[in-house]
């Protein structure tokens, strides 16, 4: 099993939050990476019963708050609604997702976590989701 470090960044550069994902198979394609990442966000936020979603997506009918989505008090999210939401968010050049500082061009592209240890998620626009 790996673990990895993820990432947000803005369009500049400027990191936003970073936390390490562990548990992950050795060699993984982007398309589950990114849903593996969202699934743990959404469980954190599930968990804690946040007001404000701080993940890769902005979930349907949430406004926008310093660092995050405002959602509404006790709202769940649901982790597949977002994970898809975030999956045509990168068809859509939503974000740019960085394995070492390489582009990754395509969900469906092999990652091996073994040797590729830091990942990247960084953020072009608001991206709404689930």
């Amino acid at each position: 099993m790996a673990t990895v470090t993820v990432r947000d960044e803005t369009a500049t550069g400027r990191a936003i939050d970073q936390w390490p994902l562990s548990g992950l198979p050795e060699r993984i394609s982007a398309r589950e990476l990114v849903r593996l990442r969202v699934r743990e966000e959404v469980a954190r936020f599930n968990a804690e019963r946040a007001e404000v979603f701080r993940g890769l997506v902005r979930p349907t009918d949430a406004e926008a708050a310093l660092n995050g989505y405002r959602v509404a008090r006790g709202r769940r999210l649901d982790w597949e609604r977002q994970a898809d939401a975030a999956c045509a968010a990168f068809a859509r050049n939503g974000f740019v997702l960085l394995v070492n500082d390489r582009q990754v061009e395509d969900l469906d592209e092999e990652i091996d976590l073994r040797t590729d240890p830091e990942v990247a998620f960084v953020r072009l626009v608001p991206l709404v989701g689930g």
